[in-house]
């Protein structure tokens, strides 16, 4: 609908004196913003609005940390052994492999960093930009000097600007300051001209504490006064995972168990044989059959990958340590509106005078009883309504009193009360050309609107009555008042008007089609859904109830602030519906929650919600309503405010972590054979097994089975069925690792007796170690069924191999076998026998 002027509102002021900046004279010019030519135009000339000090990694970068790596260290000094004692074929292929591994290494690593940018691009800043005479949504980066920005409250500021409108505007400047106090701002009084006053300025990272503004970019990027003192926003580094520190501690002990097991080889060879050389060899094979260096490449990939998928399902990851805690969550706290319904208000039911009317939402008839009712409701809302609340109420004047003479678009707003925590009603007060005084506008909580009217009790009571038995049938409810005002100054406070009640307005919020199977999905999975919302008691009740949220038990918020510490730990245990709830209430429920040994996940969306999102083990930031400080301080922002993406996250990222297990234990299993086979033939006397190309073709093998194969397993059919796994629960559990080695220890028992077998029968070397090294190259293939059966559920459930990718591995294997069995060249190289090879018969 049309919106009503504002005398608040200052539009910016024309002089004679042309702006410094042409972007500026553009956006001074013209009320309708930048065009997108000249936004091209600027961005030219002025870049992308980017303050950032770390330089962007480099293919050079990648390359140098993956030459570092404790495998390829070990490579070139194999390849230095072989050249030392004159093997130039086995030391150049050699070579040749490390730089095939390399170049593999660093192109996975460059697309996990891709997908980590693409994350980080969708995670980035917005901002609300005048372009083209159209309001629009742009990345923060894409803004350019002259654009016209409108910032709200939970706002950072994306760029340095002027103020050319300001509505009780405070912004947090502690960034730049380090001063911790709201800093108060208004327009420029003469215009951009005005705009090097720092109560008119905004500054590039600041927050909006309080209210709502706009403002014209001055200077974006380095420009800016937080990029000149080299300050950045986005280059901070995230401290390591438990998950990370775990897999951290697990490869030193086995790189110091490699170092212990490599130096006793040396030893045993040379007190054997009295040969150094041979037996640095031998300790460089066994030294790179123990490393696993594959874990930490498992884990960026997991991690990184992951989060694109969750993406792709509309949750943005933002912290990655998120991803492992998400199959943890005990307790998922979720707001009411637009999470649970589909935040699409409209209005329902009226109540005034006495009397109550259901409106047909067809028709959005209203009688004329009601006329006053829509008339002051319209007078409290906001002037440019964005909330679907507010929304609704303009919808409701526009249909309902149309031709009524009761849509003053001639009168002025001159004053305002904001909604604060202490008092849930705000007033708007109104200049009017045909009165002698002020017209003044209220709504907001029923009871805080019967206060500010100063009814009786029993006046209080029949209202609050009244308004239980509207939210009962899952309506919302507000309270409506007006008065008049003909002093010249504005009082301190709301309570000091003379407020007459007017009436209440129930407001119809549907809930989502598909909630109720969410939550049913969430308690079989183990997880307690708790409802949090600012509403009223009754609409929060029936909202559960058909939802199946709780058991009917609901606490309002006035109970909460009456209790110490450990009522509420107690409270917390039995109650899953929570109503009246103030902001800063959600924090102490989240901490009795946390207290009590739940993994708690918590959704919000404003600035009130950020300590308590920030104290959850994972917060859920709401992307299109929410405030972006909320966004900054969550681990996982929803693409869509809706709450089926939350149990769909919930769900991938149990499977991500189940995967991940598996991918582990494959890990541990597959190098007990390795270890076992270049170990016990030196020890015990008989020609090496392997060699480092040997170990080299299995790694081939090893490294995709571990970072693509199991990171795209299908999810186990039971997986929301098993409860959340313990807080502080170690990756691989002694029966999974006990499981792991124990098959693994039985494939290089296998091999090791072939080997041994052929030997004693007298057997060629070359022929033996052959077979031995296809039966290991086949016990690394049946080693990833064997993982896989032991992470099915105890239940005779048949998975089916719906893993592309596991075949294309096992296929790609196959080949690269069958020609190093048939290709003489080939099996010179590995130092193993041509055994496929038609003339080797002929």
């Amino acid at each position: 609908m049309p919106t009503q002027p504002v005398a608040l509102f200052v539009e910016p002021v024309q002089h004679n004196a042309e702006p410094t900046s042409p972007a500026l004279q553009a956006s001074s010019r013209s009320p309708s913003g930048l065009t997108n030519t000249e936004v091209e135009t600027l961005r030219a000339r002025f870049g992308r609005n980017i303050v950032d000090s770390t330089p962007r990694r480099t293919w050079w970068c990648t390359l140098r940390e993956v030459l570092a790596e404790p495998m390829f260290l070990l490579l070139l000094a194999a390849s230095a052994v072989y050249f030392l004692i004159g093997d130039a074929t086995q030391a150049l292929t050699l070579l040749a492999f490390v730089m095939a591994i390399v170049l593999l290494t660093v192109v996975q690593s460059h697309r996990t960093a891709r997908v980590l940018d693409s994350l980080r691009e969708l995670s980035a800043p917005r901002a609300q930009v005048l372009r083209d005479g159209r309001q629009q949504l742009v990345c923060a980066a894409e803004l350019v000097p002259g654009d016209v920005v409108f910032v709200d409250e939970g706002a950072r500021v994306p760029a340095d600007g002027a103020v050319t409108e300001a509505h009780e505007l405070s912004v947090d400047e502690s960034l730049l300051t380090g001063e911790s106090v709201a800093v108060s701002k208004a327009a420029a009084r003469d215009g951009l001209e005005d705009a090097d006053v720092p109560r008119s300025m905004l500054f590039f990272g600041s927050m909006v504490v309080q209210g709502q503004g706009r403002m014209v970019v001055t200077a974006t990027g380095s420009d800016t006064t937080l990029g000149r003192i080299g300050k950045s926003l986005s280059g901070i580094s995230e401290a390591r995972s438990p998950l990370q520190l775990e897999t951290r501690r697990f490869i030193n002990r086995f790189a110091l168990a490699a170092i212990a097991l490599c130096l006793f080889l040396v030893a045993a060879y040379r007190w054997r044989s009295g040969e150094w050389i041979p037996g640095v060899l031998a300790g460089i094979t066994l030294a790179m059959g123990i490393l696993p260096e594959e874990i930490p490449v498992i884990l960026t990939v997991f991690m990184a990958l992951g989060a694109r998928r969750i993406a792709d399902e509309g949750v943005l990851t933002r912290r990655m340590s998120a991803i492992e805690t998400l199959g943890q969550t005990s307790v998922l706290c979720v707001d009411k509106t637009g999470t649970l319904t589909q935040n699409r208000m409209s209005v329902r039911v009226l109540f005034a005078r006495g009397k109550l009317q259901t409106v047909d939402p067809a028709t959005q008839s209203i009688d004329e009883t009601y006329h006053e009712l829509i008339e002051y409701l319209v007078l409290a809302s906001e002037i440019e309504p964005v909330d679907p609340m507010e929304l609704a109420f303009h919808e409701a004047g526009r249909v309902g009193l149309a031709g009524t003479g009761r849509l003053h678009t001639d009168w002025s707003l001159v004053h305002e009360y904001a909604l604060t925590p202490e008092l849930p009603a705000m007033s708007h007060a109104w200049r009017t050309p045909e009165l002698d005084h002020h017209a003044v506008a209220c709504k907001g909580a029923p009871e805080a609107v019967c206060s500010l009217c100063h009814l009786s009790g029993q006046q209080t009571r029949r209202i609050l009555d009244q308004a239980a038995e509207m939210a009962s049938s899952g309506l919302r409810v507000l309270g409506v008042a007006k008065a008049r005002h003909s002093h010249a100054d504005w009082p301190e406070k709301q309570h000091d008007f003379e407020f007459s009640f007017v009436g209440l307005v129930g407001l119809l919020d549907p809930v989502r089609p598909e909630v109720a199977g969410a939550v049913a999905q969430c308690k079989a999975a183990g997880i307690r859904v708790v409802m949090i919302t600012g509403d009223y008691p009754s609409t929060a009740c029936a909202i559960a109830a058909e939802v199946g949220i709780g058991d009917g038990h609901i606490m309002a918020g006035h109970d909460l602030a009456a209790m110490n510490d450990e009522q509420l730990h107690e409270a917390v245990q039995s109650v899953d519906v929570f109503a009246r709830v103030r902001p800063e209430q959600k924090l102490r429920l989240v901490q009795a929650l946390r207290d009590s040994g739940h993994v708690v996940a918590m959704t919000g969306d404003g600035v009130n919600d950020a300590p308590a999102l920030k104290a959850a083990h994972i917060g859920i930031a709401m992307g299109l309503r929410g405030a972006e400080v909320a966004r900054e301080v969550a681990s996982l922002v929803l693409l869509r405010d809706d709450f089926a993406p939350i149990v769909l996250a919930i769900r991938m990222g149990r499977r991500i972590y189940a995967n991940l297990v598996q991918a582990i234990s494959y890990t541990v299993a597959v190098h007990i054979p390795m270890i076992a086979a270049t170990l016990v033939p030196v020890v015990a006397g008989l020609p090496p097994m392997l060699a480092p190309v040997h170990i080299v073709f299995l790694q081939l093998i090893i490294d995709p089975v571990c970072s693509v194969v199991f990171e795209n397993e299908p999810e186990r059919k039971d997986l929301m069925q098993v409860p959340p796994r313990r807080a502080g629960a170690r990756l691989l559990s002694n029966r999974a690792l006990a499981n792991g080695a124990a098959a693994g220890a039985l494939f290089g028992v296998l091999v090791l007796g072939l080997y041994i077998g052929l030997l004693t029968h007298g057997h060629q070397h070359l022929f033996a170690r052959t077979l031995a090294f296809v039966a290991l190259v086949v016990g690394n293939v049946a080693l990833i069924f064997v993982i896989r059966m032991l992470a099915m559920p105890r239940r005779r459930t048949r998975t089916p191999l719906r893993n592309r990718y596991l075949w294309i591995v096992l296929g790609t294997t196959a080949i690269a076998l069958l020609l190093l069995l048939r290709v003489p060249a080939l099996a010179q190289l590995f130092e193993l026998a041509a055994l496929l090879d038609p003339r080797r018969h002929v």
